[in-house]
């Protein structure tokens, strides 16, 4: 279990860098993988299973994924198409057309070039629906770098069935054996962040325990030490669901990044606690 060396997706809370970690406490003998909050896929990524079904409700982003398993050519071909504009006339203006377009559209190759190019990867929406996270400060990531990531992911999601829809149906959809990973919107976010408008832990909670009640192994990942301001998130988690509870460091805030600009971040290293019913 290698994880990728790079990323096709840039998005807030990924687990790039700790998706090795956290797949090393999964179970070798599991019958089908799930990931119902599949973003940017990077424990998927990095397990590589060979049977999996990976969803979200954002219909653009499993769009993204079905086109890197499928088409990864076409996929290249978009994102040059818009890095050759971004980088060569005025990046916030090229930024802004994609931005609106997506906004539109819904067009997953904009999703792409927006997740790569907005300001830390943070996709936010106001309260009419529409993204509006800013342009980024950093450079589009340089076509030959995109092309090895693609060529890295496609055989990764060889075995994935990617779907659309609520993280519930799908982990009620897992059967004896089976096991499914959770990365939820974390709790202590703002509500404009994708996937946080709407999402329900004590949703989530009674999902599990369904789950866990039919012999399918579920690990969860949620805030740890994350600050939210001045505060230490502490979710509180309903007793006899999970059988373990682990801390996985994550490194330095990328959401307090964007809303500390410029400032110190020496005291914002956050971990993830990692929640198993086995």
């Amino acid at each position: 279990m290698k994880a990728p060396s790079r990323q096709v997706l840039k998005w807030i809370g990924n687990k790039h860098r700790v998706a090795e970690a956290i797949a090393g406490y999964f179970p070798s003998d599991f019958k089908v993988y799930h990931e119902p909050f599949v973003g940017s896929a990077a424990v998927l990524g990095t397990l590589a299973p060979r049977l999996a079904v990976a969803s979200d409700v954002l219909a653009p982003l499993v769009a993204i994924w079905l086109r890197v398993q499928s088409d990864p050519q076409a996929v290249y071909d978009a994102y040059e198409q818009r890095f050759q504009a971004f980088t060569t006339q005025d990046r916030k203006l090229v930024y802004r057309e994609i931005l609106d377009r997506y906004n539109a559209s819904g067009d997953p190759d904009d999703l792409l070039f927006i997740a790569r190019t907005c300001y830390g990867g943070v996709i936010r929406f106001d309260k009419a629906g529409r993204m509006n996270t800013p342009c980024g400060i950093h450079r589009a990531l340089p076509l030959a770098k995109f092309a090895d990531a693609l060529k890295q992911w496609q055989p990764r999601l060889a075995g994935t069935q990617f779907v659309v829809g609520d993280f519930e149906a799908q982990i009620d959809a897992a059967g004896p054996g089976d096991l499914v990973y959770c990365d939820p919107p974390y709790q202590d976010c703002g509500k404009n962040l994708y996937g946080a408008q709407t999402f329900s832990l004590q949703r989530l909670f009674a999902a599990i325990e369904r789950a866990r009640d039919r012999d399918v192994r579920v690990a969860l990942s949620l805030d740890g030490s994350k600050r939210s301001g001045d505060r230490i998130c502490n979710v509180l988690i309903p007793p006899n669901v999970f059988a373990r509870d682990m801390e996985v460091a994550l490194g330095r805030s990328m959401l307090r990044r964007f809303q500390m600009a410029g400032q110190s971040l020496e005291s914002e290293h956050v971990a993830d606690r990692l929640l198993t019913t086995w």
